[in-house]
């Protein structure tokens, strides 16, 4: 858990994943995200595959990481593409790897599925020395498909839990913070992402039980603190 009250600028900046994730926008964009990034000492930049080799060759050397979002949105790509967008991503320079569970297998009870996929995506994670995320996307899922989730992530052996995506219908919430944190280990990371723009949102997700933060204002959340 974090002790929020003893954080600094620094060490908040530390616990977040700046993001541009978007369909659109200039090479410039992702120039700027990587020279914030490590301006501010964020943990990553979170990008999609295409833009993963670039932002490991402006951020080398800085300590920042490069995460790469893995069947990113929607999560229905076969396992086979899965694994082969991780590994990819990996070989470009890729730090950190956020996939995106199958929700639609989840929910129609396939959890032989949805459990082998991501035991693999943490295999090769652990591999290579990467750190595994799995999204939920918790605005399409009940409270027992959350826990359940939980429990699939802890046995497939995946390093951090994430609410979710920013590009469903909703985002992070306080309350699935909350629950996902007593349905995991204290060890296990836990990620929150989607909506929060402040660094009251910031401080109040993390008091929730989130050690890491995903954000497209990693600027406005360090400066107001």
């Amino acid at each position: 858990m974090v002790d929020v009250e003893k954080l600094t600028k620094k060490t908040l900046a530390g616990l977040l994943d700046s993001t541009y994730l978007k369909a659109f926008g200039r090479p410039e964009t992702i120039d700027d995200l990587c020279r914030e990034a490590a301006e501010f000492g964020f943990a990553s930049v979170a990008v999609n595959g295409s833009a993963v080799a670039r932002c490991a060759s402006l951020l080398k050397g800085t300590g920042v990481m490069v995460d790469a979002a893995v069947g990113f949105p929607l999560g229905q790509m076969t396992t086979e593409v899965k694994l082969f967008e991780t590994r990819d991503a990996i070989a470009k320079g890729a730090g950190e790897v956020d996939i995106v569970q199958n929700v639609r297998r989840l929910q129609a009870g396939d959890t032989a599925y949805v459990l082998a996929e991501l035991a693999e995506f943490a295999k090769i994670c652990r591999g290579e020395g990467v750190t595994s995320k799995v999204i939920f996307e918790n605005c399409y899922l009940t409270r027992e498909e959350k826990l359940l989730s939980c429990k699939i992530a802890c046995e497939a052996g995946v390093d951090f839990v994430k609410t979710s995506t920013g590009f469903g219908t909703g985002g992070a919430t306080l309350e699935d913070v909350q629950l996902m944190r007593a349905a995991i280990s204290p060890e296990m990371g836990l990620k929150a992402a989607g909506g929060i723009r402040t660094c009251a949102d910031a401080l109040a997700m993390l008091r929730a039980g989130a050690t890491r933060l995903g954000t497209s204002a990693g600027r406005t959340i360090v400066e107001g603190l």
